[in-house]
């Protein structure tokens, strides 16, 4: 039994594999064919039918993912554009919930608001990956894919909160409006609380006793799993603990990571994300037969059409309160009509028809109770799942199929005031360039004229600054035994002239961290390849 279901999770494996490929080919974003695969893949004569067991998806990839997104989030740009972020992240979702709950009791004979409102909390959070993955290789303003990751922090923990107070309400039969904002309040605030001492304690370890990158990036990896359990065995929010925790973390890395384990750790994660998020993925189309088995009481047609119209309001209504969250604050306050650029009618549009549904929504689902406390079963459980996949389904390959036309339809440009990331690069790379000859002018002045070798280094930084590329490579000369030493010596002192640079253009906040970021990793690249050989 399990040798069979060990076999099953790698084929599962392999097919994504196979489908990431042919997305790449077909340039269509892999999360939709994903979900379109595994959709086909179940409905293949003999397939086995997949029962997932929902503390699984909650408990094994949530923790991670929301950590990733926390760890790679900038901190400078989430705080510009917090409050776009905000409203988003918490307005939309509840009032996504206020409509949807109405409208599907308006729709849907004996349906009850408390069943309403457990809907709306499922599907009223966009899938940040699902978005972002849609627009590689799309440009679009900074300032709207900020937003759309930003978002994706703070509406997880929104809608999690939603679907609990509305379970609870179900479930027991009771809802006292205060008593759930006293526990909302509770729950969010010692989520985070949680969050930050653990993250602390781990900080405390990898700075002073782990030092090593064998032990750091296990660490990175187990850490939101702790975060997401002690939060939760408290019943406070371990989505809020995760963040928190992995954006302390995250803006504290320097502090505890080298060269090596920054390396490391990003091909690391990079692979872990992509493993995770694509097995849901597929799990989502895998899952669609069997839920439209379990659809007692409802016909096909009539399932269908609630959730297609569901889909339609979950689509309008984001759209609609992303333009209102985007001027209504510039109509009530002048301020911000005179520190920010007015964000037009195309950003608002891209931003507000990017709210493709995923792995929280369909985390959510499955997590609803076959039972009540009463024994009885759950009322509309497997029409909420078919409702819950068929808007996944919908915003997912709808939305995102036609994403990257409407944005080239509109023709979205950037209007803010921001210097292209190339122009940036090649200005951190020159200033840095510049202060190494400085550097070597005022430290190896005699060695310069004694080792032709050493020379040659700084000619390198100065062919840089000429040209704006990269020097040549002089990987050949360093077997000379006489002065390879000294060469690596001189290289490596150049590349902590370099990063001090860059901590400074980093703490003058005069470059976007995305930049700066990438500059680091270059330096690691360049520092891992002196040290390794």
């Amino acid at each position: 039994m399990i040798e069979s279901n060990v076999l099953l999770v790698m084929l599962l494996f392999f097919f994504m594999a196979m489908l990431f490929v042919l997305s790449q080919r077909l340039k269509i974003s892999y999360p939709i064919l994903l979900v379109v695969g595994g959709l086909l893949i179940s409905l293949i004569p003999g397939t086995p039918q997949i029962s997932l067991d929902p503390n699984i998806i909650f408990l094994v990839f949530l923790p991670p993912l929301l950590f990733e997104a926390a760890w790679y989030t900038s901190w400078d740009n989430f705080l510009k554009w917090r409050r776009s972020i905000f409203i988003m992240g918490f307005g939309l979702v509840f009032v996504t919930s206020l409509a949807i709950a109405y409208f599907s009791v308006a729709i849907i004979p004996s349906f009850t608001l408390a069943l309403g409102f457990l809907l709306g909390g499922i599907i009223s959070p966009p899938d940040a990956v699902a978005a972002t993955s849609v627009l590689k290789g799309v440009r679009i303003p900074k300032r709207g894919i900020t937003i759309l990751e930003g978002e994706s922090l703070v509406n997880d923990a929104a809608s999690l909160t939603v679907f609990r107070f509305a379970l609870a309400a179900i479930i027991s039969g009771t809802f006292v409006l205060q008593e759930a904002a006293t526990e909302f309040l509770i729950l969010a605030v010692m989520g985070v609380v949680v969050g930050l001492a653990i993250a602390h304690v781990l900080y405390i370890f990898l700075r002073y006793v782990a030092k090593s990158s064998s032990i750091t990036t296990p660490i990175t990896l187990i850490a939101p799993y702790i975060m997401y359990i002690v939060a939760e065995h408290f019943e406070w929010s371990g989505v809020l603990a995760v963040v928190s925790g992995g954006l302390f973390l995250s803006y504290r890395a320097k502090d505890y990571m080298n060269h090596h384990t920054r390396i490391q750790t990003k091909e690391v994660w990079a692979t872990v994300g992509f493993l995770l998020n694509g097995f849901v993925f597929i799990l989502i189309g895998l899952e669609l037969p069997i839920i439209v088995q379990g659809l007692d009481g409802y016909s096909i047609e009539e399932s269908v059409k609630y959730a297609l119209l569901i889909s339609a309001i979950v689509i309008v209504l984001r759209v609609v309160m992303v333009y209102l969250s985007a001027f209504v604050p510039r109509l009530l306050f002048p301020h911000i009509r005179r520190k920010e650029v007015s964000p037009g009618w195309k950003l608002p549009l891209v931003v507000g028809w990017a709210g493709m549904r995923g792995v929280v929504s369909l985390a959510s689902a499955l997590a609803i109770p076959l039972t009540l406390d009463n024994g009885s079963s759950f009322p509309h459980r497997n029409l909420i799942l078919f409702i819950t996949f068929v808007v996944i389904l919908v915003t997912l390959v709808f939305q995102g199929l036609t994403l990257p036309f409407l944005i080239r339809w509109v023709k979205l440009e950037e209007m803010d005031e921001e210097v292209p990331e190339n122009v940036q690069l090649e200005s951190i790379r020159l200033a840095l360039a510049k202060e190494a000859i400085d550097y070597m002018d005022t430290h190896y002045a005699d060695a310069m004229q004694q080792y032709e070798t050493i020379a040659r280094v700084k000619e390198q930084y100065q062919r840089s600054v000429r040209a704006t590329e990269s020097a040549l490579d002089d990987d050949a000369r360093l077997r000379l035994s006489g002065v390879r030493a000294l060469y690596s010596k001189v290289a490596l002192e150049l590349i902590q002239v370099r990063r001090q640079g860059l901590e400074r253009f980093r703490s003058e906040k005069k470059f976007d961290a995305e930049v700066i970021k990438q500059i680091e990793h270059n330096l690691d690249l360049e520092e891992s390849r002196l040290i390794h050989g």
